[in-house]
């Protein structure tokens, strides 16, 4: 087999598959909560903290004043971008609270093993525990059917 059957093989395994669909819809899920955050949630609470817009707080390194984020960026002025940070973390604490109850209704779902045959039984007269396939005991010695 050549190196393209190979790579071919490679690919075309479950886990890669799998892998690649996760980082798809994962993908997917980012977007979807990137505007949960920005158009849903940051809204209320901006508006909850006195009108406050996060994706506006921001301190120019320049010292001069601008009204938004977007003019300090027009005028090219170094910016430490602390309301959009504060977005960021909370997308990740959406992102990871998600994540966990997903994997903890995965968990929960998951079947669990059946406990496995015991290898002895009890003996009828003397209750000792012996192999459970004997037909005689060890202990009493009595014959077993």
């Amino acid at each position: 087999m050549g190196f393209i059957g190979e790579f071919r093989d490679f690919a075309m395994k479950g886990n890669v598959l799998d892998m690649a669909i996760g980082i798809i819809i994962g993908a997917a899920f980012g977007g979807i909560v990137n505007s949960l955050v920005k158009d849903v949630i940051m809204p209320p609470v901006g508006m909850m903290m006195g009108g406050i817009n996060f994706a506006d707080m921001f301190v120019a390194l320049d010292g001069k004043p601008y009204a938004t984020l977007a003019a300090a960026q027009a005028a090219a002025a170094p910016t430490i971008n602390y309301g959009l940070f504060i977005n960021t973390d909370i997308n990740f604490i959406i992102v990871a609270l998600a994540i966990f109850l997903l994997i903890r209704q995965v968990n929960a779902a998951r079947k669990k093993p059946a406990p496995p045959e015991p290898n002895s039984k009890e003996c009828p007269f003397c209750k000792e525990s012996i192999p459970k396939a004997a037909v005689k005991c060890s202990h009493c010695t009595s014959d077993l059917k």
